[in-house]
């Protein structure tokens, strides 16, 4: 297999993103972690964050930049940035958030997910007026641990909703 490129997203991409974005959500929290997310909760926010129409959208917003991984012609891995939508008391959307930060399986472990953060950071950099933002599940100390690595610190706590269940969420910030 050969080392993975990465390079702007494309409306073009959005199949693909979609197909990843759901596939690498259910990986890691419903198989990896093993969060019991109830199937009539699960499904319909699966359609509504990772629907290929929704993608299309999302990778046209010219307030958005989204970056992929592509392994053998195959996209990996992605990046997506924006303005921030955290709930934190001092956010505001003139500041940038990592909005996802996804790697499939196969891909983990080989350096993309840092490769995609060290790509979209400057964009972030150069697209705020304040602080840096990401929000990450309370439970994932790796992507914790590779944020902290690139100076990010918690700044709060907040339940994001998947369908009637809630996730524990950090809220991290750069200044």
């Amino acid at each position: 297999m050969s080392d993975a490129v990465i390079r702007p997203g494309r409306e073009e991409d959005a199949e693909a993103l979609a197909e990843l974005g759901r596939r690498v959500f259910v990986d890691t929290f419903v198989d990896g972690f093993g969060i019991p997310y109830p199937p009539e909760d699960l499904g319909p926010y699966l359609d509504a964050s990772f629907g290929v129409a929704t993608t299309r959208s999302r990778l046209g917003d010219p307030a958005q930049a989204w970056w992929v991984g592509e392994r053998d012609g195959r996209i990996v891995a992605f990046a997506n940035t924006g303005p921030m939508s955290l709930p934190h008391p001092e956010g505001r959307p003139s500041h940038a958030e990592l909005r996802r930060l996804y790697v499939e399986r196969s891909a983990q472990g080989t350096g993309l997910g840092t490769r995609l953060l060290t790509t979209a950071l400057p964009w972030m950099e150069a697209h705020t007026d304040g602080p840096l933002w990401i929000g990450v599940w309370s439970g994932n100390l790796k992507a914790q641990k590779l944020y902290a690595a690139y100076g990010f610190e918690k700044a709060g706590e907040y339940k994001y909703p998947v369908g009637s269940w809630y996730d524990d969420e950090l809220i991290l910030r750069r200044a």
